[in-house]
């Protein structure tokens, strides 16, 4: 099964896309021996638009054109906690019943359009606190991994 990690924004040089690379790294060179490729990074542009509901239906738009068939989870504040098991759990579902992409969305700064919330079959949150989605990507990142080792039964998640 195919990652990817669907972010409208660009990450700038410097420590977060350092640490968003690292485990993007770790990820792939586990992933290949558990059927998981990737996860691909794909950066859509923040939208010009005046008012934040135009920004989010045309970062949607965009997000919808680059999601690929198959299990889409978005980060959202609105969205539930899980913990780091049951994550790895939905991971190896999925792959296992043979789909054959699982594609994360983090939204721009005002948030995702309804229609991306819509399609999810899974929406996430990382707690209830509003946190930049820069840091939302690094921790997407390191959950992916986290889930791998999981999968693996490596002993880097400590339950």
């Amino acid at each position: 099964m195919r990652l990817a990690l669907i972010t409208v924004g660009r990450l700038k040089d410097g420590p977060e896309r350092d640490l968003c690379e690292r485990y993007r790294e770790r990820a792939a060179a586990l992933g290949r021996g558990l059927g998981l490729s990737g996860p691909d990074i794909i950066e859509i542009p923040e939208s010009r638009g005046r008012r934040p509901d135009e920004r989010k239906r045309e970062e949607g738009q965009a997000i919808l054109a680059k999601l690929q068939p198959g299990l889409v989870i978005a980060l959202d504040e609105r969205g539930r906690s899980q913990t780091s098991d049951a994550f790895a759990a939905k991971i190896a579902s999925a792959r296992d019943a043979g789909t054959a992409n699982a594609s994360l969305v983090i939204g721009g700064a005002d948030g995702l359009d309804e229609h991306i919330r819509d399609r999810a079959e899974l929406t996430l949150a990382f707690g209830a606190l509003t946190i930049p989605h820069q840091i939302v990507r690094a921790l997407a990142l390191e959950q992916i991994y986290r889930a791998m080792t999981i999968i693996a039964g490596h002993p880097y998640h400590r339950a």
